[in-house]
């Protein structure tokens, strides 16, 4: 039997930084693969050193009430979580093309478009207004002190001009973010440990609560924070897209370290740190963006440092996901390339921001979005990483293009129904498990407001998926 063909890769595109990156979702040869799952690491902490996680971290001791010892187990615990995309991310090498392409062995060539042109492209819009929003009040506020008071026209112009240097990132793509966020995350540390040095002395080290939480009030507590903090390792199901140019033969161990602690290293120094910051600010400051408090306690000639560090950990954090996001058309069978998708998807990002922007607090508008992603992000993270642990890292890169009938991964009509069955009773589990201002699932109330919908939702998923898909990839496997 012939072996179907994937996409033809370009014999000219080289892989390098100096050249826009032309490949989509084309297979990666032997011949191409090159890199060290040591260099992940920088890919993966340059956009987690963020002001984002200063405001979540503030929001566990100051909004949800709890004291700072506790409020550091919580950020422990869903670092934790940050060993799920050092998972996801051994599928990159292992079938050699975009995540975008594998989860197909999950739902279906039908199935999976329907999955990756919600998640994949619209949400990651979403996401990508949510970082730019971050940038967009801090450029806004800086402009404010300069003397440009007209608000409308300074959220247009920091967001456009944010967003053009975002997609140029996502235009020039894997090689560009392999050498250039090592250097990014060096300098991004270098300006928020400066920051955190000037910050230090407005800390309340003897800081407890007023009226100290207890009892259930305080697993109410702990449950929400660690939903919010848990959205973010596990909305990084795109970890394969920047690991797929590894060797094959690359230790998945050193994949899944080099990811995972990139991203959980900063989460935890700086969202720790913003959690002391809760001692330091008043509720009213955190829900106007603390970002506007932290520009009033450090001196003068760092406020503009600080803000171009925002900015450009917002360009590291949203120029992966618009370049990962750009695969997607590609991936659901649009005749796009991806240089194109990258732009499409960069408008309309902008456009959420300016919305956004115009409309919201940071605070109000990143506890919702984080929040409402879980029901998303949990299933789909669950379930791709229970099939890389079933499947043993295997897939058949060649199966993945199949698109007819004869193909490995049309499953019933093209819907992998274990996949999708299990992606969405997980997420309806997530859902009713939920608790948020807008929304308190009745499974959720039942528990006196308990949010229980990450553990719930990661166990339903996996658990499902492993009964409904666990015999049918034992035979693929074996065969």
């Amino acid at each position: 039997m012939t072996k179907p063909s994937a996409p033809a890769p370009d014999d000219t595109f080289v892989d390098a930084a100096s050249q826009p990156e032309t490949r989509g979702i084309e297979l990666i040869a032997p011949s191409e693969r090159h890199g060290k799952a040591r260099e992940l690491f920088a890919v993966w902490a340059a956009p987690n050193v963020s002001v984002l996680n200063f405001t979540m971290g503030a929001t566990l001791t100051l909004v949800l009430g709890l004291e700072i010892w506790q409020a550091l187990l919580v950020i422990l615990a869903s670092c934790l979580l940050w060993i799920l995309p050092g998972i996801v991310a051994v599928s990159g090498p292992a079938a050699g093309t975009s995540g975008s392409v594998i989860t197909r062995a999950i739902y279906g060539i039908r199935g999976n478009r329907i999955v990756i042109a919600f998640y994949g492209w619209f949400i990651s819009g979403v996401f990508l207004a949510l970082n730019w929003v971050a940038s967009t009040f801090m450029g806004v506020e800086l402009l404010r002190r300069m003397g440009l008071d007209n608000e409308p026209l300074a959220i247009i112009g920091v967001t456009v001009v944010v967003s053009a240097i975002t997609v140029l990132v996502a235009v020039y793509g894997h090689a560009l973010i392999l050498r250039a966020y090592t250097v990014v995350t060096t300098v991004l540390l270098v300006i928020f440990l400066v920051v955190t040095g000037f910050l230090l002395p407005h800390i309340d080290w003897a800081f407890t609560q007023p009226e100290p939480l207890s009892g259930h009030d305080l697993w109410v507590s702990l449950c929400v924070g660690f939903a919010i903090l848990a959205s973010t390792p596990l909305s990084y199901s795109n970890s394969a897209d920047l690991a797929r140019y590894l060797p094959a033969e690359t230790k998945p161990a050193s994949i899944i370290a080099a990811t995972a602690l990139g991203g959980a290293i900063p989460c935890f120094l700086f969202t720790g740190f913003g959690a002391l910051l809760g001692t330091a600010v008043t509720a009213d400051a955190l829900d106007l963006g603390i970002e506007y408090s932290l520009l009033d306690m450090i001196p003068g000639w760092l406020g503009p440092v600080f803000v171009l560090g925002v900015v450009v950990n917002t360009i590291a954090l949203n120029g992966m996901t618009t370049y990962t996001s750009s695969m997607v058309f590609q991936s659901i069978g649009v005749p796009i390339k991806r240089i194109p998708s990258a732009i499409l998807i960069g408008v309309l990002g902008t456009v959420f921001t300016i919305v956004l922007a115009m409309s919201t607090s940071l605070i109000s508008a990143v506890n919702l979005l984080l929040q409402f992603l879980l029901i998303i992000s949990v299933p789909t993270m669950a379930v791709y990483v229970t099939d890389i642990l079933l499947r043993k890292r295997r897939y058949d890169a060649f199966e993945l293009f199949e698109e007819s009938k004869s193909g490995a991964y049309w499953f019933a009509n093209g819907f992998g129904l274990a996949g999708l069955l299990s992606a969405v009773v997980g997420g309806v589990a997530t859902a009713l498990f939920l608790s948020t201002d807008i929304w308190v699932g009745p499974l959720a109330e039942a528990a006196g407001g308990l949010d229980l919908s990450v553990p719930i939702g990661l166990i339903v998923s996996a658990g499902l998926y492993v009964l409904l898909a666990r015999p049918a990839i034992r035979k693929e496997v074996a065969a």
